[in-house]
């Protein structure tokens, strides 16, 4: 690896390192449905930062971007089905605190 590859992917893991806190930040912090979304999504950024940023030190840039694109691909199917369940959700409660969903038993 380069000394300039390295200092990319050290700039970029400490981003990574913060994109990762937030997200988990997100999800064990709070009760809302909707920031839970929100927090895994950062979870997934930072790893396809993550990844894109191995590929470049490594220099398997192809690599890395056609990774990153199933990720991305992957990440809208679950944004999409997480949504519609929020919003399903949303409608039997009319609350998306995580707490309450215990009359969602059947």
């Amino acid at each position: 690896m380069t000394q300039n590859a390295w200092q990319l992917f050290s700039v970029f893991g400490f981003f990574t390192v913060m994109l990762f806190i937030a997200g988990m930040y997100c999800i064990l912090a709070t009760r809302g449905l909707i920031r839970t979304i929100i927090g895994i999504e950062l979870l997934i950024k930072a790893a396809t930062l993550l990844v894109m940023a191995a590929g470049y030190a490594s220099d398997r840039i192809a690599l890395a971007q056609s990774i990153v694109i199933t990720i991305i691909v992957i990440e809208v199917v679950f944004v999409v089905i997480a949504g519609g369940l929020s919003l399903s959700i949303f409608r039997h409660n009319n609350d998306l605190d995580v707490r309450r969903l215990q009359k969602l038993k059947g």
